[in-house]
């Protein structure tokens, strides 16, 4: 059984939306990954920091128009 990969974009929304939105994906899917893309600055930390304190695995890679915070669930 593969596991899901669900896309979010964020960027555009300031916080807190872009956390509500990436912690509401990651509390309906019991396995998987969830990638986010956000905007730098306070996005960029906030919604890192949230995945991390939830015992997630974040990686997060700069990207043209902002940045792609990959969280491993």
């Amino acid at each position: 059984m593969s596991s899901q990969v669900i896309e979010i974009d964020c960027r555009g929304l300031l916080c807190p939306e872009p956390v509500i939105r990436v912690r509401k994906v990651l509390e309906q899917i019991e396995k998987g990954t969830v990638v986010a893309f956000v905007d730098a600055g306070a996005p960029k930390e906030n919604v890192s920091r949230m995945a991390k304190s939830m015992g997630y695995y974040v990686e997060i890679e700069q990207i043209e128009d902002g940045f792609k915070i990959t969280i491993k669930k």
